[in-house]
């Protein structure tokens, strides 16, 4: 067996990013001139002064007249004032050749150059031609209608300070002052690279105990947000001669070098080893106290910075906004990041633990009556690679808190500038003719946020108000009916639709086949070599699974490994880390194979207070349409009759 080693030196974050930015040259990497079409999402170098007024001539803002702004004065439309029209027309790009005398006006078209003499522009809207004289039905005010020359942008003056981020609106001002080529700072070049026998590139055919390299992904995208350019250098097998030469390579021609996965200290991590033989300094810290991110390893080298992130994505990307891409803005010359913070209640009780600091995804929801977030956490665990992409924020628990009780205030910090409010929010059970509806509403232009937190805890969270509907099928103490049991006068219970949960197993795997539910819980119980996948803990298959057991005094092996969705459960089988486990047949592929258990009833409760809301008659609609009953069909499920 491999050894694996422990860190040497866990120590705390402030400490590891004090060591980390001592090392390093955090000024920014040089200026270099761009073309102003290549210059939008740059951050810009220098103070820029116009060298030109704007506008450059005093412009008309209508299509009207110039004139002398005394020569209306008292105009009305019963008592209009006549003016001689000189022959001379102001189209723009047009200079004027011609004077506008007293009592006389002439036609100017919007954006046209006032001419010599006139003082004001009188709307063609406030004049009327009589007999072939202008007459003017309003007074008007010197200066009214008249952008002067340098009003908007006067020669000499700063339009645009070192350190902006170029955006549509910089590069128009850069346009409108006639700039063709703009001072930026360069991009940092940030190499990428993956490393593992696991990894293999998105595109090619999935096998067995193989991983797609979504960190690469991940990584480059954030380097390209934060102001850098990411330098794809691809994925590396467990070679450590093959790592040393390209991590030579490119520390010479990149600004900072990212290596993902083999951070942890065991035989076969080879990416420690490789950025271990590094000087000047090397290795500034590699083990920090934070959960994610723990296997962290900080280096540098000639002054540049050498990271290795850990290979799980919600770890890898954690420790990449902490400790990487502070580094990448400074080196961008970009502003430290704005990070909005929002106060929230938690939705439950957490324990956390002693002496690390974590960081904690959640998904945000509003209460209404509390005029008040309510945070729930979003617990996939660091291999999780959707996390992310489904959190609006994430808390920061203390090393020294281990306790966080439901109800407690937190702050939570947005990983966008501002929280999106969805449509809709479903919370409760998973199911997959569920996930069809939601994705249905999302083509129709609604959002919506989901939380697996089982039945029960969707019940919960729509009688305190926190979501628009909850997904249950919980049955009554009794067996007799489903759902009906939840209600109370602050809920609703609307009809789903019915589906069957059973055993799965892989195809062929004889030891399930010719067997009744009972003998099955008989032999799996008297077989610890068979392994099971559980649900969770509060979702209705749980409740189902313990009924099956509860006359049992042990317990399957694998009764303690937990899934959250009848999909986790099937692909647990699939690939053999389960023999097998309990879900709906919807999941049921090829290579699975179904014994009915129990037909149950997938309902949703919705608040009282919510049935108006429009997302959710929206909801309804397409709960009761053609198109989606249909579909629910195909996927397995039995409908009601239309309620």
């Amino acid at each position: 067996m491999a050894e694996q080693r422990q860190f040497l030196e866990v120590i705390n974050r402030d400490e590891a990013e004090q060591r980390f930015h001592g090392a390093l040259n955090l000024q920014p990497l040089g200026v270099e001139l761009v073309k102003l079409d290549q210059a939008l999402g740059r951050i810009l170098a220098q103070d820029i002064r116009s060298s030109h007024n704007v506008p450059s001539f005093d412009r008309s803002n209508y299509d009207g007249y110039a004139v002398k702004a005394s020569d209306t004065h008292g105009a009305t439309e019963e008592v209009p004032c006549p003016l001689a029209l000189l022959k001379e027309t102001i189209a723009t790009a047009v200079v004027p050749q011609t004077e506008v005398t007293a009592g006389c006006a002439m036609s100017v078209a919007t954006g046209g150059m006032i001419p010599r003499g006139a003082n004001a522009v009188v709307m063609i809207e406030h004049t009327d031609m009589v007999d072939g004289n202008l007459v003017v039905r309003k007074t008007v005010n010197s200066g009214f209608g008249i952008s002067f020359a340098g009003s908007d942008i006067t020669a000499g003056e700063i339009v645009l300070r070192q350190g902006e981020l170029l955006t549509s609106r910089e590069t128009g001002v850069l346009a409108a002052i006639g700039e063709s080529q703009v001072p930026v700072y360069r991009k940092p070049k940030v190499g990428i690279v993956s490393t593992g026998d696991e990894i293999i590139p998105p595109g090619e055919t999935m096998q067995p105990a193989m991983v797609f390299d979504s960190n690469a992904r991940i990584l480059a995208d954030a380097v390209t947000e934060l102001g850098g350019m990411p330098i794809a250098l691809g994925i590396v097998q467990d070679d450590e001669q093959q790592l040393d030469e390209l991590l030579e390579t490119a520390v010479i021609n990149c600004d900072v070098v990212l290596l993902s996965g083999g951070t942890s200290k065991g035989e076969g991590d080879i990416s420690y080893k490789v950025v271990a033989s590094l000087k000047d300094p090397g290795i500034v810290a590699h083990g920090v106290a934070l959960k994610p991110g723990k296997p962290i390893c900080l280096a540098v080298t000639q002054q540049k910075p050498v990271v290795i992130l850990p290979g799980f994505p919600t770890s890898a990307i954690f420790t990449f906004h902490e400790f990487v891409a502070p580094v990448i803005r400074k080196l961008a010359g970009n502003a430290p990041a704005d990070q909005t913070q929002l106060e929230a209640r938690l939705a439950v009780h957490l324990r956390s633990e002693i002496g690390r600091t974590e960081y904690l995804l959640v998904g945000l929801v509003e209460h209404p009556e509390k005029d008040t977030l309510i945070a729930y956490p979003m617990g996939k665990g660091s291999g999780s690679v959707t996390t992310f992409s489904h959190a609006d924020g994430f808390i920061t628990i203390d090393r020294h808190h281990e306790i966080l009780d439901e109800g407690a205030a937190v702050n939570v910090t947005l990983l966008g500038k501002q929280l999106t409010i969805a449509d809709l929010v479903v919370i409760g059970s998973h199911c997959v003719g569920l996930d069809l509806m939601l994705s249905t509403l999302q083509q129709d232009g609604t959002h919506s946020k989901l939380m697996t937190v089982g039945s029960t805890g969707g019940v919960e969270a729509a009688r305190r108000g926190e979501c628009d509907i909850a997904g249950v099928h919980l049955l009554n103490d009794d067996g007799t009916t489903y759902n009906q049991h939840l209600l109370d006068d602050s809920l609703r219970l609307v009809k789903g639709y019915k589906r069957t949960q059973g055993i799965i197993f892989r195809k062929g795997d004889v030891r399930f086949y010719n067997k009744t539910v009972n003998e099955i819980v008989d032999f799996v119980n008297a077989n610890p070599s068979v392994h099971m996948v559980n649900r969770n803990q509060g979702s209705g298959t749980r409740i189902l699974i313990d009924q099956l057991f509860s006359q049992q005094s042990e317990k399957p092996t694998g009764y303690s490994m937990q899934s959250k969705s009848h999909h986790a459960v099937a692909a647990s089988i699939k690939h053999g880390s389960a023999d097998w486990g309990i879900a709906i047949k919807g999941v049921v592929d090829p290579a699975l194979d179904f014994i009915p258990v129990a037909n149950e009833e997938f309902d949703f409760i919705i608040p009282s207070n919510r049935w108006g809301k429009k997302s959710v008659r929206q909801f309804l609609n397409i709960l009761s349409s053609d198109s989606l009953r249909n579909r629910l069909i195909d996927l397995g499920f039995e409908l009601h009759d239309r309620q």
